[in-house]
């Protein structure tokens, strides 16, 4: 088990790695516009995940899915050469649910400012249940 700490610290240097290697070193066609997310590793930092988002459609995404599986080794020997840590952890892509949970997210915001703006339309024109002042008002003598 390694420290947390060092796991973390390790993680965003395999995030900068990652997306450095995939610039810089990655040829394939099929990979689109993609942005590494965040890399976590697990506790005795033998397995990198890596998450992703791509820009596109559906097709675009399973198509940058395959070249990222294609590319894991050299992937994982960038890591290896450029962290020089005694095991290089193996390399999972996951592709990252942000920017759907994000889309979600805005939905239910633009649902709620809609109602609200309903209810003030609605408030604009109404008029008290009953006297405009509620209290009884004692007559001085």
């Amino acid at each position: 088990m390694a420290d947390a700490a060092r796991a973390r610290r390790l993680g965003e240097r395999i995030q900068e790695i990652v997306a450095e290697t995939l610039e810089m070193k990655i040829k394939d066609p099929r990979l689109g516009f993609i942005t590494v997310t965040d890399a976590r590793l697990s506790p005795d930092l033998m397995d990198a995940t890596v998450f992703y988002t791509v820009y596109g459609s559906e097709e675009e995404a399973l198509a940058t899915a395959a070249a990222l599986e294609s590319a894991k080794g050299l992937v994982r020997s960038e890591i290896g050469k450029r962290t020089g840590i005694k095991f290089t952890p193996t390399v999972a892509f996951i592709r990252d649910a942000l920017p759907t949970s994000v889309k979600q997210i805005d939905d239910l915001l633009e649902k709620a400012a809609q109602a609200d703006r309903e209810l003030h339309e609605r408030a604009a024109g109404a008029t008290f249940a009953g006297d405009a002042d509620p209290y009884k008002q004692q007559d001085a003598h």
